[in-house]
């Protein structure tokens, strides 16, 4: 891929990998616009960063999805870059948690119905548009799960099965889809959470190494081991990561 002079799309863009990922596309002059649902977050991201466009809604609601197309249509109709990154992680016990609707509703439609909707959305502008590629963040833990958080790994494996499968409808045409597969990386989302995490300038590094090599799916830190140990031993895969 061609790494400069694209305009690219973000979602959840204003902290973690989002915020790393939208500082690294800016610094190789790109435009660059990120989506957040923290309007003071957005901010100050857009007050560190003057040259970022920045557009707050929550993507879940579909009015979000609505004006964030017509923003892009009528001020970045070049938009030839989408990275679904925004998402959620809640770690409860199915047995035990009493707002268990609302929480699976939320996650699912935050880390799997909005990024689908919103690729959809958008793809007749990456489709007019040059050196267009759709980047989907996904998890190790589609390799193999833990048991805190069944919604949220069974998310990122469903992301990792439709990467593929939209790779393969859109193969014969100008986009590229690919996939960021990390390991624990040291985001808000993931505070308290886990030991040896890799930050998200390295993930911004590593993935920017395949990405401009034309590497699809992009393993980051300790997901290549896991991919590896999961292909000998699954069940070894699966013990490691249970208790996450």
């Amino acid at each position: 891929m061609i790494t400069t002079g694209n305009t690219v799309l973000i979602t959840g863009g204003s902290s973690g990998i989002g915020l790393s990922l939208a500082k690294r596309f800016l610094s190789l002059q790109n435009t660059v616009i990120i989506t957040g649902r923290d309007t003071t977050r957005l901010q100050q991201v857009k007050n560190d960063h003057p040259g970022m466009v920045t557009f707050a809604g929550d993507l879940t609601e579909q009015s979000a999805l609505d004006e964030l197309r017509l923003f892009l249509e009528q001020h970045h109709p070049g938009l030839n870059t989408l990275v679904n990154n925004a998402a959620v992680q809640y770690n409860y016990s199915f047995v035990q948690e009493p707002d268990i609707l609302t929480k699976i509703d939320y996650e699912i439609s935050t880390n799997l119905s909005a990024p689908l909707k919103l690729t959809g959305m958008l793809l007749p502008l990456l489709l007019q548009n040059k050196n267009s590629a759709i980047i989907n963040v996904s998890s190790g833990l589609f390799i193999a799960p833990k048991q805190s958080a069944p919604v949220y790994c069974a998310t990122k494996s469903a992301i990792h099965s439709y990467s593929k499968a939209l790779r393969y409808q859109l193969e014969n045409s100008g986009v590229k889809v690919f996939e960021i597969i990390p390991a624990l990386v040291d985001t808000p989302m993931t505070a308290g959470r886990g030991k040896s995490k890799i930050s998200p300038d390295q993930l911004t590094e590593e993935f920017f190494n395949d990405f401009s090599k034309d590497r699809f799916e992009s393993y980051i830190g300790k997901t290549k081991l896991l991919k590896l140990i999961h292909r000998i031993s699954p069940k070894l895969a699966d013990r490691m990561m249970k208790n996450g």
